[in-house]
């Protein structure tokens, strides 16, 4: 059978990707320096690029992904591995996982180039889910088929509605959700009771800004305040992570930026006031100054030390704090208002000499074992069925890999190491799944546009700066900014 041509990307998506070629060759040295230190965690650079065409047909069908979170040997590759253990006897069918060095903007532009150019040869890919439309309308990746079986068509509903939704562009599926994301509130139980705020005040489901700022405000006239101690911190730093905060704060306030076409809705006064809000926020919130630097690995840490009572932060937090704090000194909850949904998706490339094998891995790369393995890591799943009682178990021999140490298997009480924090008990960790699974079916969406890439960067660049004002001025920011939006989501 002859597979469709892909469709030619439009003139600005062209234009985004020379403008990516040509930041990639400036910007080289940095990607190697910055492989160590990416907000996604620590790791190496994939291979060298090559034409594809020798190993299109018989080479290992290769998966192209950023840096895992949960760090060296990490459930990706595990399920990788779990994949080709499972496939051993086919050699035609083993996987091979490249992860990509940077931060997630650097990755973006380092997929496209690839894909556009047809230098390096993937068969599947793993995209932020902001990246479907521009990906989709490229035709860089392929639609994925109808399920074939009624058992498929189940399996697929089990796939929270909110999260599949950010695999679908202009009516289709192009992929399959691997991982998800939600902003979630990490506050200092120690600290807050330490200034006699009892533990009926602290953070809960229905808890607002407002909550927060009261007790940032009791905090102040604590005597057991530290100098330098900030109310709470997050990721204000010219990256993706301040455009999740700027969408979290204009959600608030009731200001949306685009249509679900990708179509730009907002105007100079919504603009302004979502800004106001984002202000207000930094400043009843007293946010740590170091913020406005500062990436997932900075405020966790900065968190962790006590230099901030409050922290906005993603899923994997949770246990990353295990090794850094007792269970006692702090805690979890929904995000006060909105949050933004994050995550990536699977999605098979459109120039795969393999399709109907690299379909076959995404299936069971995100099959409800393999979902179980990835919350058991850190991350967040996708299924509504992982955060059931009687969810399916995570694969056996992946459980053991992630615990090399002989630690607890999952869903265990830990027993501590000599001088090592404890774990979260049972008890917490299942309250703790059920927070996420609340916050994934309420998150919002960032703008669904081709043009993400334009898009993003203006909005960073253009807040950033206000943020780093001393006198900032909102209205005159809302109008330039309202310029420079509608430029970016036209493609010009």
């Amino acid at each position: 059978m002859t597979r469709p041509r892909p469709r030619a990307a439009g003139p600005a998506v062209r234009r985004a990707v020379r403008r990516a070629a040509r930041r990639a060759g400036l910007t080289l040295g940095c990607l190697l320096l910055l492989a160590a230190t990416a907000c996604t965690g620590g790791g190496g650079d994939g291979p060298p690029p090559d034409d594809g065409k020798d190993r299109a047909a018989d080479g290992p069908l290769v998966v192209a992904s950023g840096l895992d979170v949960t760090g060296s040997g990490g459930v990706r590759r595990q399920l990788v591995e779990e994949w080709n253990r499972r496939h051993a006897g086919s050699r035609d069918k083993q996987a091979e996982l490249v992860e990509l060095p940077g931060d997630a903007d650097q990755q973006r532009s380092q997929l496209l180039g690839a894909l556009q150019s047809g230098s390096a040869r993937y068969d599947v890919v793993n995209l932020d889910i902001t990246w479907i439309p521009e990906f989709a309308e490229a035709g860089l990746v392929s639609p994925m088929p109808p399920a074939a079986s009624e058992r498929e068509a189940d399996d697929d509903l089990d796939f929270m509605k909110r999260v599949h939704a950010t695999t679908v562009w202009k009516g289709r599926s192009y992929a399959r959700p691997f991982n998800s994301d939600v902003g979630l509130l990490y506050y200092r139980t120690d600290v807050l009771t330490g200034a006699g705020i009892p533990a009926g005040r602290q953070p809960s489901a229905d808890w607002t800004w407002q909550d927060l700022y009261a007790s940032v405000k009791t905090l102040g006239v604590s005597p057991r305040r530290t100098r330098d101690q900030a109310g709470w911190t997050t990721q204000l730093k010219e990256y993706e992570g301040l455009t999740v905060n700027i969408v979290e704060a204009f959600a608030d306030v009731h200001v949306k930026l685009a249509d679900a076409d990708g179509r730009y809705k907002a105007d100079p006064v919504s603009l302004k006031k979502g800004l106001d809000a984002l202000l207000t926020r930094n400043r009843l919130g007293q946010v740590q100054p170091a913020a406005l630097s500062s990436d997932e690995t900075s405020s966790l840490a900065d968190f962790a030390a006590g230099r901030a009572v409050f922290l906005r932060h993603w899923p994997y937090a949770y246990g990353a704090l295990g090794g850094m704090l007792d269970p006692d000194r702090y805690g979890v909850d929904r995000l006060p208002g909105a949050a933004v949904l994050g995550g990536q998706n699977l999605a098979v490339t459109a120039g795969s000499a393999r399709a109907e094998d690299a379909r076959a891995l995404v299936r069971f790369l995100t099959s409800a074992e393999s979902e179980r393995c990835l919350l058991d890591a850190g991350f967040a799943a996708t299924r509504d069925s992982t955060y059931s009682p009687g969810a399916k178990a995570c694969w056996p021999r992946v459980a053991a890999a992630l615990r090399p140490d002989g630690g607890p298997s999952p869903g265990a009480t830990a027993t501590a190491r000599e001088g090592a924090p404890k774990e979260q008990s049972e008890a917490a960790r299942a309250a703790y799944r059920t927070t996420l699974h609340d916050a994934l079916n309420a998150a919002e969406q960032r703008p669904r546009t081709p043009y993400y890439g334009a898009f993003t960067h203006v909005l960073q660049s253009r807040v950033h700066a206000l943020l780093s004002d001393e006198t900032p001025d909102t209205a005159q920011a809302a109008a330039e900014l309202d310029t420079a939006l509608r430029d970016a989501f036209a493609g010009r």
